[in-house]
């Protein structure tokens, strides 16, 4: 099982593109070790833990250690193992800022240890539009024109309450609208008290996390998974338990070993993310018992169902069982836009009230405005119709990369086929350095997302997300001749 410390140099070394690789581990080390995000006196994995979690040849993790040894960083302790240092070498004595807090930090220590790991993660990148950025919706074609004025009538009407803090779950109305959206299209069962308006998944995950779970307790993620749903889970103290996704999705053990049954159970049943996996039925029911069987609670990120292009809707797995253990999370990042910032929760309804009640005093609640707005546009049938349109553009584009990936790669390069979503896999050889790939990419301009950087165990699989949904037809074959041109650059491919 990989530590929390190995995460942290996966991590960080897929940040360090340049130079050999003795040298990115040896940097990568080096900072972390003065940056104090592995603190003095911590205890290294052997040579042969560490190359076997971050795939590496033992040679190469040796001979890190080694000049790290010779320069005092780290000391080996006779049958006790390799540990940081107590004291730094000399000119090393003050903590120094690493490539992952920027420049103009003080000596002192400005950053909680937690904070560290979590810049260790980060995965947020800097630029959020253009290809092939993937989750990203084509934000050109939301109806503005619309929105504004239904946001300026209902303007004209607010009340001077409405332009106070929230009730708590959010806005009435709109928690009333997607209970009737919700039970049509995505087959979920629920009131409007169950409904909790959130500032992002994100945010909903943290309230999660913080109310369910005790510093500690274990959260089973799909590995692959979304970068994020692991951060905010790791900071908020929960031991992740990466869980293997096959065909038919998170494919979890029979019996969780004993003491580590799961508090949370995080999956993307209907599409999965990043490999597109649709969960079965089978493996559904299977999760549901097991979660039943050990007071677990399934977190159910739907993130993107609405975008299928063919074959019949998957139903969410949270209208299997009415009184299933599921707590069902929804997003308008992908169907409108990401900056709107309104997500939502569907709570069994033990846990509603408390939860809102948590919501209101950690985050507080507000943008009434915002939160109307969308409720009219989804009862006047408008979002119903911007999903429709968008469904036929997003499958015209998936098409034209397909085509694209299959006459200049091969159909073997095709890593998706589940013809749904808002980004493909491009599979590539495991011999390619997917990571240093994507870099190569960016310096052109082409923003892609190494698939191995979203495993949290070592992998053999190698591929790049794009993210088709936001670009026009001429730039996906712009941007698609960039990727490969790059690939074929690289040591290991063959045409």
């Amino acid at each position: 099982m990989r530590s929390l410390l190995t995460d942290l140099l996966m991590q960080r070394l897929a940040k360090q593109t340049s130079g050999t690789l003795n040298k990115r581990l040896y940097d990568t080390l080096r900072q972390a070790i003065l940056a104090r995000a592995i603190t003095p006196g911590s205890r290294l994995p052997s040579s042969r833990d560490l190359a076997q979690q971050l795939n590496l040849s033992r040679n190469t993790v040796l001979a890190t250690y080694e000049q790290l040894l010779a320069e005092g960083y780290i000391e080996t302790r006779p049958g006790s193992g390799t540990f940081v240092t107590e004291q730094l070498p000399d000119g090393n004595m003050e903590r120094v800022p690493d490539a992952q807090e920027g420049a103009s930090h003080s000596a002192a220590p400005a950053l909680s240890r937690r904070g560290m790991n979590l810049l260790g993660y980060a995965g947020a990148s800097a630029r959020q539009w253009g290809a092939f950025m993937p989750g990203i919706p084509d934000i050109a074609s939301f109806p503005h024109d619309l929105w504004r004025r239904t946001q300026t009538r209902l303007m004209r009407r607010m009340k001077p309450e409405q332009l106070s803090y929230s009730p708590m779950g959010g806005s009435p109305e709109l928690q009333l609208a997607l209970t009737e959206y919700l039970r049509v299209a995505r087959s979920v069962e629920c009131t409007p008290e169950q409904v909790l308006i959130t500032e992002g998944t994100h945010q909903g995950m943290d309230l999660l996390a913080k109310m369910l779970c005790n510093p500690g307790d274990t959260a089973w993620i799909e590995d692959p998974c979304y970068w994020g749903m692991r951060n905010v889970l790791t900071i908020n103290g929960l031991r992740v338990t990466p869980i293997t996704v096959d065909d038919q999705g998170m494919a979890p053990p029979e019996t969780p070993p004993p003491g580590r049954a799961p508090r949370l159970i995080c999956v993307t049943p209907s599409h999965q993310y990043p490999l597109g996996a649709v969960m079965s039925l089978a493996r559904r029911q299977r999760l549901l018992a097991l979660a039943q069987e050990h007071n677990s609670w399934i977190v159910e990120d739907d993130y993107d169902s609405e975008f299928r292009f063919s074959g019949n809707p998957v139903p969410a797995l949270q209208g299997l069982n009415r009184n299933a253990p599921v707590i069902y999370i929804g997003t308008f990042s992908k169907t409108l836009y990401p900056g709107l910032r309104v997500s939502y929760m569907v709570l069994p309804p033990p846990l509603a009230q408390e939860l809102k009640v948590a919501h209101a005093e950690l985050y507080r609640g507000g943008h009434w405005l915002t939160q109307s707005t969308l409720s009219e546009f989804i009862r006047e049938g408008h979002y119903a119709a911007h999903i429709r349109r968008m469904r036929l553009l997003y499958a015209r584009r998936r098409a034209l990369l397909t085509q694209l990936i299959e006459t200049h790669l091969g159909s073997e390069y095709v890593g998706d086929r589940s013809n749904a979503g808002l980004h493909m896999l491009l599979k590539l050889p495991a011999q390619v350095d997917d990571v240093l790939l994507s870099t190569q990419i960016l310096r052109h301009g082409v923003m892609v997302k190494p698939l191995s950087s979203y495993y949290l165990r070592p992998t053999a699989e190698r591929g790049l997300l794009l993210g088709y949904a936001s670009v026009e037809e001429g730039e996906i074959v712009r941007a698609f001749d960039v990727v490969v041109a790059c690939l074929r650059t690289l040591p290991g491919h063959t045409d």
